[in-house]
């Protein structure tokens, strides 16, 4: 099928098929993010979708990624160029399914939603202007700034995308039909008519009826028996299956990656046999690059981080290679297809056997800002920061404390009394011997030595912020007072504090004063020299060290953290040079330098 000339899409009068020029069309579809992925492999992952027999992609919008700063939005620069990534789906003949949100939850940070709504402390999410206008204006700037991007890649103007989604996955969250009609509208009154969809899960959609006006149903972990009872229930407009999973999702902490061992092989043969429509989340998953990685809250509200990878155990993995799920799979759909799959493009070239010695750089002791009061510690999104690491310094007495309670951190704090470590806490889940190694405690008070003065300081590293269920006002730094525990039992809030901002954004990094006049207190970069003669794909093994992110030519690789399971961060070869390269290790708690080792695999 030709994507050059002009097509149309619709519904069949009985809402049993998706209709392309009026014909039946099953729609194959696989999904990936051009957020986690370079620019440079778009087009690479791409022809690896349509290789495995997919004839659409899917795709979310992250609006956190483009609207940076509230108002300042960048759909131009590097990977944030959609219209470019769209046109490229085009360019190869393939369909797109758009997944706008705003909200989008694929563990991405607030699920894609900006971090500056949780400045205004009442604020209200994923509702309509009713119970919170200012959410909803914030949608409405957004929206308004897709809508001439989107509208000419519209099926009805010659583009390629024949659905928009509205929200996601609502039923999961809340029922307001209002909200979704809102958004829909929102899309109308900019010359966008559709056709819409919604996505949930099957029991969510039954409880809270979460679809909007002549808009088509994509079931969450669906399949050939579900895809049959909504047709029942909603027998105006067709169903699909908007999220099968062929792998899933990890998070800090847990003992392997998950969803390795997932097959679909049988419910992609039910697909293909009576030609169901279906979108494979995710195809390819990429990496959760920088500070995008988001979080969960289990049913007992412990806070699970999701790690930097976001391999997920798809068929092309995180390097764009083709696994053994991928071939399987593959098979199976080249089966019941009339003309045979296009081959499968080459295998991008890695690099390894490389060892780097960093050396120690500079200290974020000697690299902090201007300082600004505040009587209480206050969260990152107060003093208009996303992201990164924030400093929080008040002088004490000399006292006889036994302990400090900073339990409202979020998300792992590094706690230091008179220029000595005095240990650490986080919030999420830790392993006893990580807890014993490097003094740090979940949640619980943190013990102090004797008769503590000096200079109180509590480093704090915002994690992801949640990004699904009810818990998504997830503010990040100090949420709740810090509190001195006394030998006799009373306990005092402490006030008058400097609080440091600290983004290790781009800015920030290229500004570092190389500069440690205390070697010996934790918190430190170490940078390395990589020679490359060739380049290539690579993983940089972090197993030797603790807790903290990675540079690579000013280029954020993402998290590290010891307790795994993952234990290397992605680096693509297009933000390698030959000649010499710059590494760059902040660790939040060595203060010796250790090897990194170059490898060709995440596992």
């Amino acid at each position: 099928m030709s994507l050059e000339r002009s097509h149309t899409f619709s519904f069949s009068p009985n809402g049993e098929h998706f209709l392309l020029d009026g014909e039946p069309l099953q729609i194959r579809s696989g999904e990936m993010h051009p957020a986690r992925i370079p620019r440079e492999y778009w087009l690479h992952r791409i022809r690896m979708a349509k290789a495995m027999g997919m004839n659409c992609i899917a795709l979310y919008i992250m609006w956190n990624y483009h609207e940076t700063r509230r108002g300042v939005f960048d759909f131009e620069s590097g990977n944030r160029d959609l219209e470019a990534f769209i046109r490229l789906c085009q360019q190869e003949a393939l369909w797109v399914l758009l997944r706008p949100g705003p909200y989008v939850c694929a563990e991405w940070d607030l699920g894609g939603l900006p971090a500056y709504l949780l400045s205004e402390p009442d604020i209200q999410l994923r509702t309509d202007s009713a119970s919170d206008a200012r959410y909803m204006a914030a949608v409405a700037r957004y929206i308004g700034e897709l809508v001439p991007r989107i509208k000419p890649l519209m099926i009805d103007a010659g583009g390629p995308i024949l659905m928009i989604q509205i929200e996601n996955e609502f039923g999961s969250y809340a029922s307001n039909p209002a909200y979704l009609e809102e958004l829909r509208q929102l899309w109308l009154r900019g010359g966008v008519t559709g056709p819409f969809y919604t996505e949930d899960g099957l029991a969510q959609l039954e409880r809270n009826r979460t679809t909007v006006t002549g808009g088509a149903i994509a079931l969450s972990n669906g399949n050939a028996a579900q895809i049959a009872t909504v047709r029942r229930a909603f027998p105006a407009v067709p169903a699909m299956a908007g999220e099968v999973y062929p792998g899933w999702l990890t998070h800090w902490g847990e003992p392997e990656f998950a969803g390795l061992h997932y097959d679909l092989s049988a419910i992609l043969s039910a697909f293909m046999q009576s030609q169901l429509s279906f979108n494979l989340y995710v195809i390819h998953g990429g990496t959760s690059f920088g500070f995008y990685a988001g979080a969960n809250m289990d049913e007992s509200g412990n806070y699970q981080p999701d790690i930097t990878s976001y391999d997920y155990g798809a068929p092309i993995n995180e390097q764009g290679a083709a696994t053994a799920k991928y071939l399987k799979y593959r098979d199976i759909i080249a089966r019941y297809l009339a003309e045979p799959l296009p081959e499968i493009p080459d295998a991008i070239p890695t690099v390894a056997g490389h060892t780097l010695t960093p050396t120690l750089y500079a200290s974020i002791w000697d690299n902090l800002p201007a300082p600004l009061p505040s009587v209480a510690p206050l969260p990152f999104e107060h003093y208009g920061q996303p992201f990164g690491f924030m400093l929080y310094r008040k002088t004490l007495r000399s006292q006889p404390a036994d302990a400090l309670d900073i339990s409202g951190v979020h998300d792992y704090a590094t706690v230091f009394v008179g220029e000595r470590y005095a240990g650490g806490v986080s919030r999420a889940w830790i392993p006893h011997d990580y807890s014993q190694r490097l003094r740090v405690t979940h949640r619980a008070p943190l013990a102090l030595p004797a008769a503590a003065s000096g200079a109180l300081e509590i480093l704090v590293e915002a994690m992801g912020r949640v990004n699904f269920g009810p818990a998504i006002v997830d503010r990040k730094g100090l949420l709740e007072p810090v509190k001195m525990q006394y030998a006799d039992g009373s306990v005092s809030s402490l006030e008058e504090w400097e609080v440091f901002l600290l983004p290790m954004d781009e800015a920030y990094i290229a500004g570092l004063d190389a500069r440690c006049t205390n070697p010996l207190k934790p918190g430190l970069f170490f940078k390395a020299r990589l020679v490359l003669d060739e380049i290539g794909d690579t993983w940089l093994d972090m197993s030797h060290w603790a807790k903290g992110v990675v540079w690579v030519n000013g280029h954020n690789l993402g998290r590290y953290w010891s307790i795994g399971p993952q234990q290397r961060l992605f680096c693509p070869a297009p933000w390698l040079t030959q000649g010499e390269n710059e590494v760059l290790i902040f660790d939040l708690h060595q203060i010796e330098a250790k090897p990194v080792h170059l490898a060709n695999a995440l596992y």
